[in-house]
């Protein structure tokens, strides 16, 4: 930072502050141009980056830093949104989301940092609009049609499909999470995890926990969580043994 100069008139955090500007490490405002061309590759497939991971590029060093990466987004998505340079979605539903906003008015109440918000780019967006959805072209093996024929290996890429096959492809894929859950993370479920497995159907959760008590306790122990329990309307459901 160097010396400075005691008649300057600058606080310390000041002076931090303009060396991180003026060694590109700190950024006030950047625009769609640098989003676009720094879009996270694990999203590039999709067009959709959780305005979650967005932010947390900008604290962690990914992407240049912000003062204040909250503010900054807030202030710019409406923009970027009415300009056309993204979109923005909420709520992800099968191949699609429950809301769309694109080259139009995005609420600053509808601006958060929950996990199922997307900032989307505008090709994906425009799809979105319009009702059209992006299709993966596989390329063809030789030796194999794509109607089955093996001994040409000539044919079309794709084949419409017979009758019943469109319901069969789109066939619900149920998802099962186990695993253990470390005690730190508990809270962070409640905001992340579950609000997004709730965007699907059909949502089951089971409780499945062991914990060691003191002999002597474990009655009284038991008896206040079949308390808890019953205050949640889930003693029925629920059941504790010990062992």
């Amino acid at each position: 930072m160097g010396a400075g100069h005691a008649n300057a008139g600058e606080t310390l955090t000041g002076r931090v502050i303009t060396t991180l500007k003026s060694r590109a490490l700190l950024n006030d405002s950047p625009g769609a141009g640098y989003l676009e061309r720094r879009w996270a590759e694990p999203f590039k497939k999709s067009g959709a980056w959780p305005v979650s991971a967005l932010r947390q590029a900008f604290l962690n060093g990914t992407l240049e830093r912000l003062l204040e990466p909250d503010s900054y987004l807030k202030a710019k998505l409406p923009g970027f949104v009415m300009n056309g340079d993204f979109g923005y979605a909420s709520g992800a539903k099968g191949d699609g989301y429950s809301r769309v906003w694109f080259r139009e008015l995005l609420p600053q109440e509808e601006i958060s940092f929950d996990s199922d918000v997307y900032l989307l780019l505008p090709k994906r967006a425009q799809e979105l609009k319009s009702g059209v959805q992006a299709v993966e072209v596989v390329p063809e093996t030789p030796g194999a049609r794509a109607d089955g024929d093996t001994e040409t290996g000539a044919g079309p890429l794709f084949t419409p499909p017979k009758a019943g096959a469109v319901a069969v492809a789109a066939r619900e894929r149920t998802l099962t999470i186990r695993g253990e859950i470390p005690t730190e993370v508990w809270n962070r479920l409640g905001r992340t995890l579950i609000p997004k497995l709730k965007t699907g159907n059909e949502l089951v959760m089971k409780l499945d926990v062991s914990v060691q008590v003191e002999s002597d306790t474990a009655q009284g122990f038991q008896q206040e969580l079949m308390q808890i329990l019953r205050d949640l309307n889930l003693a029925e459901t629920v059941k504790i043994e010990i062992t």
